[in-house]
């Protein structure tokens, strides 16, 4: 019985070890160049799961219009028009979102990635949604 419960807690213990590697940057965070490391890694994760996303959406659309030729190349050049004319916005609006901090500093890293981060994440959203059944 005693070796049960020892291979049990063995167990959960290794499983609680595992779980640790799951930290990101945004553990733990006491100072700036903790948020700078922190807001990096938000925008750069956020980035990736909007190209997924982006990417995702061309292939459902290539599977719902791949045998209508015309139509899976305009949706195509529609959504690529889109995605393009967003990331302006997004860089226009983070301009605006970061105002006043001086480029160059952490605070304007900092915040510049945050928005960056959210924006990706909205966006991200919105074209995971298009196409779903």
């Amino acid at each position: 019985m005693k070796s049960i419960f020892l291979a049990l807690a063995l167990i959960a213990t290794t499983a609680h070890a595992a779980e640790d590697t799951d930290s990101t940057p945004c553990d733990g965070i006491e100072n700036d160049k903790q948020t700078l490391e922190c807001a990096t890694y938000n925008k750069t994760t956020a980035e990736q799961l909007l190209k997924d996303n982006y990417q995702g959406l061309l292939e459902r659309m290539a599977a719902t219009y791949g045998s209508d030729k015309t139509k899976l190349a305009d949706i195509t050049a529609r959504l690529k028009d889109a995605q393009q004319k967003w990331e302006k916005l997004r860089d226009a609006d983070c301009a605006v979102d970061t105002f006043p901090a001086v480029n160059g500093t952490k605070a304007y890293a900092i915040a510049v990635n945050d928005c960056l981060a959210r924006m990706s994440d909205e966006r991200s959203e919105f074209l995971e949604s298009i196409g779903q059944e």
